[in-house]
């Protein structure tokens, strides 16, 4: 079924579309098959969380575009997931606050690599990092430490879509600065960030964009103040006692 094809007045039309992208990026050859069980698990805490952006998450936001847009060289990573479900708002936010976007996957393969650049290309990418795979991130033994050497591994801030918690620790010991989206409060990826933002990344990607926009013509002074009035323990707990005391 296409995606057009979707019932609108589905209760659950939101999340058709969501699984359906899904499937298509594994169909394409963009999505392995275990991100089939990353966004069950995803879903799972958005269910939870009312399938609504807390007010946190949206001051999270704000603060995650602050410190992207302070940055000299910020990148927005993807991994299979991000491009199936939202690409050309991953080539948004990456156009407003001017940061490069690079592949990085767990399951790597020169294939997957490919059918991500181009479906990112198709979507408005002019520049799409990731396959020159000449650098590392230490501490890591997998294929999620082979970037760029002149794009995640000279970032000064990476924001990192989705729940990525070794990879997350391993740029906060390289001394950049992570904005994460995960929508477990309770998961490393979300506790080792600078900025976590606990929202669904259909959500919080258009978000971060309009607040980008928003500040696009603020000085250094200003995203410093936004960036310092964050408190990332706050907005962990918050989202904790809104999984907790939510009604179903």
């Amino acid at each position: 079924m296409d995606e057009s094809a979707l019932p609108e007045d589905h209760p659950r039309y939101e999340s058709l579309v969501t699984r359906h992208r899904i499937e298509a990026g594994v169909d394409r050859g963009i999505t392995s098959r275990q991100g089939l069980i990353a966004q069950g698990r995803g879903e799972a805490f958005d269910y939870l969380l009312g399938e609504e952006t807390i007010p946190t998450a949206d001051r999270a936001a704000r603060a995650g575009v602050a410190r992207l847009l302070a940055a000299d060289h910020p990148v927005v990573s993807v991994n299979g997931n991000v491009a199936a479900l939202a690409p050309g708002e991953t080539v948004e936010l990456a156009d407003a606050v001017g940061a490069a976007l690079e592949v990085n996957l767990f399951n790597r393969t020169d294939e997957r690599m490919e059918a991500i650049e181009e479906h990112l290309r198709e979507h408005g990418a002019a520049d799409v990092k990731g396959l020159t795979a000449d650098g590392r991130i230490p501490g890591l033994d997998h294929e999620r430490a082979t970037v760029d050497a002149d794009g995640i591994g000279a970032a000064d801030a990476v924001l990192v879509p989705l729940e990525d918690g070794d990879r997350a620790e391993a740029l906060a010991a390289m001394g950049k600065v992570v904005v994460a989206i995960d929508l477990n409060p309770g998961s490393r990826t979300a506790r080792v960030a600078d900025v976590p933002i606990v929202d669904n990344v259909v959500r919080a990607l258009p978000a971060m964009t309009a607040h980008a926009r928003e500040l696009a013509g603020a000085d250094d002074g200003e995203m410093e103040r936004i960036a310092a009035a964050f408190d990332p323990d706050e907005a962990l707990a918050a989202a904790e006692r809104a999984i907790r005391e939510g009604e179903f």
